[in-house]
């Protein structure tokens, strides 16, 4: 499948380096981290045993993740919508050896894969379930993303706890057009 650049990421491209302010490691800091950075986060601060061993040993959904993280002082610094964002990554991607390369996460697949068709604004500014985000990764214009099932179903879920994001905290120079394709 051919990539193209479409105009309006040029267009953020350009204003990213045109002297607006923004810089490419800030530009896209409104969108929050996915599970791959906070477990980043998690692990240089030397997580508590408990969660690196059920990282590289066990299977467990979300609720498991979340109870598991809630009990850990490792992870007291990180707010509710942290702790759901990661126990839904854990849950996806777990197990693995949380010392090697850590999978892709939602907003990783956000920022890669959604930017390739549109601005990143029609993605996160949206609020809706998880069935409407499995619905939009399955129709024709989508489906053809280089994607696993595991992987939409990653996206999705960070999409609904991370989502809904206000117009008024994305950056100026992306909210041109508005969300829109």
């Amino acid at each position: 499948m051919q990539r193209f650049i479409p105009s309006f990421a040029l267009a953020a491209a350009v204003l990213l380096h045109s002297g607006t302010g923004w810089s490419e490691d800030d530009i896209f800091e409104f969108v929050p981290d996915g599970g791959r950075t906070l477990l980043g986060v998690l692990m240089e601060q030397d997580a508590a045993d408990d969660v690196a061993s059920a990282i590289a040993a066990r299977e467990d959904g979300p609720e498991g993740w979340s109870a598991t993280l809630q009990a850990s002082p490792s992870a007291a610094e990180l707010d509710t919508w942290q702790i759901d964002t990661l126990a839904h990554y854990l849950a996806t991607n777990a197990p693995f050896d949380p010392d090697g390369a850590l999978p892709q996460d939602g907003r990783d697949m956000t920022l890669n894969l959604c930017q390739s068709c549109h601005i990143v604004t029609v993605v996160v500014t949206q609020d809706r379930t998880r069935e409407a985000w499995l619905g939009t990764l399955h129709k024709p214009s989508h489906i053809e993303i280089e994607m696993t099932e595991a992987e939409r179903g990653a996206l999705a879920d960070y999409l609904v706890i991370n989502g809904g994001i206000p117009i008024d905290l994305v950056p100026p120079a992306l909210r041109a057009g508005g969300a829109s394709y």
